[in-house]
């Protein structure tokens, strides 16, 4: 992986967060809220899901 690829990658998390909060910013504030009160643990394993759904993705991308 180089580092244009990396960015490109960020590049893309940013327009879709862009989109989703053009498009349905009540939808965004609520979810936030509701992540706000989300127990630690619950946030921990969401987080640690998603890293290893992203690292798994990158990685099967870049084989």
């Amino acid at each position: 992986m180089t580092l244009a690829g990396l960015l490109q990658g960020v590049a893309v998390v940013l327009a879709l967060e862009g989109i989703a909060y053009a498009l349905a910013p009540g939808l965004m504030r609520r979810g936030l809220a509701a992540m706000a009160a989300a127990p630690e643990d619950a946030l921990r394993i969401a987080g640690l899901v998603a890293a290893t759904l992203g690292i798994g993705l990158a990685w099967m991308l870049a084989a």
